[in-house]
């Protein structure tokens, strides 16, 4: 076989694969979650959908990347009950963000509303942290079971669910995270009133603490 013509059908093999694999969704959505009502928080380009520190966020390729000297407050532009949020996120070394549940716009997310840890716990500058505080931790409230957590510079899945009072947090398959907010009292293990656990909805967000973390694949199904 001469080898122009080996050539030419390396090239249609491949060619036939790309088709056959077809594009990445850059939403993240399988066939199976769009049938089951998920939708996307984050259409890969822009920050349509989203209020708040719009300055502290870009959309990079795809991902959305809380910047190193940026970050904050980020919100969805709807409020939230019961839903499933599921996303995708990677931790620079010593990465630290939260995920915003059943927040006001106003106040403090952890208190006000609750907000999950997302934090590269092993990393030596939180050696010193509170049970609490550790990676998927429902923040000053219920800690998270650790080990789970990929080194830095991984990506990572998470799902998060909140049906009524109950929460849990799944971590690359393993439940991380299973808690009903009506079993919680004061003092909460922060030592801080949390009056937002008796929320029964509001915004979903990204609460960025100076530290680059990429997050990708945002989706979420309301219950």
């Amino acid at each position: 076989m001469r080898p122009a013509t080996v050539s030419f059908l390396s090239f249609f093999f491949s060619a036939c694969v790309a088709v056959a694999a077809g594009p990445a969704d850059p939403l993240g959505l399988s066939r199976e979650e769009v049938q089951e009502g998920f939708v996307s928080l984050f259409d890969g380009k822009t920050l349509e959908g989203w209020q708040g520190s719009t300055g502290g966020y870009v959309p990079e390729s795809g991902v959305l990347v809380c910047q190193p000297k940026g970050g904050g407050k980020l919100f969805t532009t709807k409020e939230y009950g019961n839903f499933i949020l599921r996303f995708e996120f990677k931790l620079e070394p010593g990465g630290n963000n939260g995920i915003a549940i059943r927040s006001p716009l106003e106040g403090r997310p952890s208190r006000d509303g609750m907000e999950i840890q997302i934090l590269d716990d092993d990393h030596p500058k939180y050696a010193k942290l509170g049970t609490y505080q550790y990676h998927g931790s429902i923040y000053g409230m219920v800690p998270a079971k650790r080990g789970h957590l990929r080194p830095a510079g991984e990506w990572n899945t998470q799902e998060i669910v909140c049906d009524g009072s109950r929460i849990q947090v799944t971590l690359n398959g393993a439940v991380i995270v299973d808690a009903d907010l009506k079993e919680i009292t004061d003092p909460t293990l922060d030592g801080y009133p949390h009056p937002g656990r008796h929320r029964e909805k509001g915004f979903l967000g990204f609460i960025g603490h100076g530290t680059r973390v990429e997050f990708r694949k945002i989706r979420v199904k309301e219950l």
